[in-house]
């Protein structure tokens, strides 16, 4: 009797060490200001499974170069949420896990962000996946609109309307203007807002390969004139031309007429501005058609983690129904399109908008995305600035098409 009772409770303490040797601890570095979404949806994890993930924040000026160095040294994290914009160079420096097999396995593959997926394969080869996921849209206060004798429920559709608009909108006075953007140097600010009116005309910034400076085009001279009469007239706060990105969300404060914005911007009207009366649709193009920027992060995972299977498990949570419900409700786009409506339901309408944005939207493709664009001092913000606030545009094409290649090719 004491024989079996010993050897039942022999079995019962294997049971429990093998139970507790099988939970895994996912350690996951995350940008600064991530937000409540990814935060919640890391705790509904934590306290329904077994597995569980351990999250730092790690200030995100710091978090690129912080990941390289811990790769380095033997001590970077199991997972990692990547501004996307960053996946390709860390693909191609062999760093990154090969997700290609699990990822095409997954029923709803094909459902997720596409320029995420495409941000995350190199050589043909998934090497990151969507985890949160922003789109730049267009927004008119509503109030003003009608303020100025238009018609506060009609979107514009095209650039020469913005305009018009934005002209009655000034023509009310004192501090309210007609339209706003970030533009001192804040290259990331520009490529977000800015480059989807050449996107929608037809045109790029760089070649489909990469390989080739696409700057100097009639849709890009365009889109500049466009803005630069804006300036011209009067139009945008003289602040424009220095802000580095501080005050992106003038919109908010209810004397900007117009701006293109993140979808973020929505809940953060709703929640924070109840008292701006907006409107959201797609960001036109120059000259007809529509686009968006795809920005947010990426889901990657360090080469050789011996925690792969947790980390698996993990991303699937956040893909499931009950994961992307949580990331919508604190502000994050679904990143699964096939379920984005049942997502979405019972939150703001407007959110839709940033939805149907996914499906047009673009990311420049390129290994030498912060040298190229989002530097300060580089040739796209260099570029945007000179453009727009200078006197001599063609110096400032030539020099930014110059300055782009030379880096590209530099690369290669």
């Amino acid at each position: 009797m004491i024989k079996r009772l010993l050897t039942a409770a022999s079995i019962s303490v294997l049971c429990l060490a093998s139970s507790a040797s099988a939970a895994e601890k996912v350690e996951m570095w995350v940008r600064t200001g991530i937000g409540d979404a990814f935060k919640k949806t890391v705790e509904a994890y934590n306290s329904s499974h077994e597995n569980q993930v351990a999250m730092t924040e790690v200030p995100f000026s710091e978090l690129v170069q912080k990941y390289a160095t811990a790769i380095a040294g033997g001590q970077a994290p199991d997972a990692l949420s990547m501004d996307l914009i960053y996946n390709p160079a860390f693909a191609a420096a062999g760093q990154l896990e090969d997700l290609t097999d699990w990822a095409k396995s997954l029923p709803y593959f094909n459902s997720l962000s596409p320029s995420h997926v495409k941000l995350g394969t190199y050589q043909d080869k998934i090497y990151g996946l969507p985890l949160s996921v922003e789109t730049s849209v267009f927004a008119w206060n509503k109030d003003l609109y009608k303020k100025a004798g238009l018609d506060p429920e009609k979107a514009p559709a095209s650039w020469d309307e913005i305009t018009a608009n934005a002209e009655k909108i000034r023509a009310l006075g004192d501090d309210t203007y007609g339209f706003y953007f970030s533009g001192g140097g804040c290259g990331g600010c520009m490529i977000f807002t800015f480059t989807p009116l050449v996107w929608g005309s037809g045109a790029d910034i760089l070649s489909a390969d990469s390989k080739a400076a696409t700057l100097d085009t009639p849709q890009m001279r365009q889109a500049i004139d466009i803005y630069r009469n804006m300036v011209k007239k009067d139009l945008v706060p003289a602040g424009a031309a220095s802000d580095n990105g501080a005050n992106f969300l003038s919109f908010t404060n209810g004397k900007i007429g117009q701006q293109s914005l993140g979808a973020f911007a929505i809940g953060s009207l709703v929640t924070e501005h109840p008292d701006i009366n907006f409107g959201v649709s797609l960001i036109p193009g120059a000259t007809g058609g529509t686009s968006s920027f795809a920005g947010g992060d990426n889901f990657v995972v360090t080469k050789g983690t011996p925690k792969i299977a947790a980390v698996k498990e993990f991303l699937e949570y956040i893909y499931s129904q009950d994961g992307q419900k949580i990331m919508a409700k604190y502000g994050s786009l679904p990143t699964r399109g096939d379920i984005a409506d049942k997502v979405l339901a019972g939150l703001d309408p407007r959110l839709q908008v940033g939805i149907d944005a996914i499906a047009v939207a673009k990311t420049p493709y390129t290994l030498q995305f912060n040298d190229l664009i989002n530097s300060a001092n580089g040739p796209w913000a260099s570029f945007t600035n000179a453009a727009i606030f200078g006197d001599d545009v063609d110096s400032a094409f030539a020099n930014a098409q110059s300055e782009m290649q030379s880096i590209i090719d530099s690369g290669q």
